[in-house]
């Protein structure tokens, strides 16, 4: 079983629903954590847009980078362009990629809707390229 880190810089919305997302779709292919380079709270419309499609993560939390062990993880996605930030003990991982996305916070409904499903495709896209 693979493990994969999604990394942001607050652990509060885009990596949360990755997380999110791949629990529920990669469930016995993968064991999964999120954290951030600085730690926040999961942002509440994050755990709304998720909710709407039936995926609850009202339990995660925030959590620091400096809590885990990058050899402890096979894959690691950074959200938000912070892989140049990361020690490079991260960014040497077996794979590791940088997606990228806009951070929706302080943004409309819609732009939540859309950072999610842009979110859920990268994740079925990574999950796809796992070995059974």
């Amino acid at each position: 079983m693979k493990r994969v880190m999604f990394i942001c810089k607050h652990n509060s919305r885009r990596s949360q629903m990755a997380e999110g997302f791949a629990k529920i779709l990669g469930e016995g292919k993968i064991a999964v954590n999120s954290c951030g380079l600085a730690i926040s709270e999961v942002d509440p419309i994050t755990v709304q847009v998720m909710s709407e499609i039936g995926i609850d993560i009202s339990d995660q939390t925030s959590k620091p980078l400096n809590e885990f062990q990058a050899e402890d993880y096979d894959i690691v996605i950074s959200l938000c362009g912070c892989g140049v930030n990361l020690p490079e003990a991260w960014v040497l991982r077996e794979v590791f990629a940088d997606w990228e996305l806009d951070d929706p916070k302080g943004e409309s409904i819609e732009t939540f809707r859309e950072i999610r499903d842009q979110i859920k495709a990268r994740v079925i896209k990574l999950i796809s390229t796992l070995p059974a």
